[in-house]
Order: C-alpha cells, then sequence, then structure tokens
C-alpha cells in the first residue's frame, strides 16, 4: 500500500479535491491524506458539491495541519499549489515529493455560475494529474 500526502495551503478546496480523487481511482492500494499548511478550518462547499457531481463524497473531509502529520512517512508528497512548495520543499520522511501548481478556485472572481466553473476545472485537472501519476505507479515508472 502506497502512503501519499497531499499538501496545499488551506486544505480546504485543492488537496480535498485531490485526495477524493485519489481514493476513489486509487482504490485499496492507497492510503492517502491531505493536510494545510495554514488549515482554513473547512471544507469548501463548493469543492465537496462539484465532487457530488463526480460520484464522490468528500463531505467526512475535515481541514487538517500539516503538524498532524509531524513524524510520520509518505511513498508520495504532492504538493499542489505553489505557496505549499515553498513552505515544504522538502518533507521529511517523503520518498517522492511531486509539485502540481493548481490555481485556487475558491478565490475564482464573478457569478455562482463562474466560480463553479472554475471548481469543475480544478476538479478535471487534478484528475487528469492523479490519472497519470497511478499509469506511472502501475508501470512502475515513478522516479520523481
Amino acid at each position: 500500500m502506497k502512503r501519499v500526502l497531499i499538501l496545499c495551503t488551506g486544505n480546504a478546496a485543492r488537496s480535498q479535491i485531490a485526495e477524493g480523487l485519489l481514493r476513489h481511482l486509487g482504490g485499496a492500494d492507497f492510503d492517502v491524506h491531505s493536510a494545510g499548511t495554514h488549515p482554513a478550518g473547512f471544507v469548501h462547499p463548493l469543492a465537496i458539491e462539484t465532487m457530488k457531481e463526480r460520484g464522490i463524497d468528500i463531505s467526512n473531509h475535515t481541514s487538517k495541519s500539516l503538524s498532524h502529520y509531524d513524524g510520520q512517512s509518505f511513498d508520495y508528497v504532492i504538493t499542489v499549489c505553489d505557496e505549499a512548495f515553498q513552505e515544504c520543499p522538502h518533507f521529511p520522511g517523503a520518498t517522492h515529493q511531486i509539485h502540481w501548481s493548481t490555481p485556487d478556485p475558491s478565490f475564482a472572481p464573478g457569478s455562482d455560475e463562474e466560480r463553479q466553473a472554475a471548481f469543475r476545472d480544478t476538479v478535471a485537472s487534478l484528475e487528469q494529474r492523479v490519472s497519470a501519476l497511478l499509469l506511472q505507479i502501475k508501470n512502475k515508472k515513478a522516479a520523481f
């Protein structure tokens, strides 16, 4: 079983979405967690709603601090925002570190529909990245 930690700043949207996608697509082969360098204390309602549209329930997820995982080892640590990458360029206990620069849909301007579209774009982008990672791991070509 591969242990994965996904990091962003607030642990409210991007890392929660990526955690849900990797749990769903990776199945029992992955022990997936997410955290924030400065946790928001909640999961963004549009992240929950957009993932529900995709058939993935993240409504029970909670926003956690990176310190929650101090001293733990992970096969993969994935940062999904530039700020978290800058704060944690090297995570102790990580076999592989990956950075996926992903805009935060929480700050998307516009109408409700435009903000929802930003979340859908984020889900689509992260799903492509998660799928590619799973394929690389499956093919044992994950040399990061």
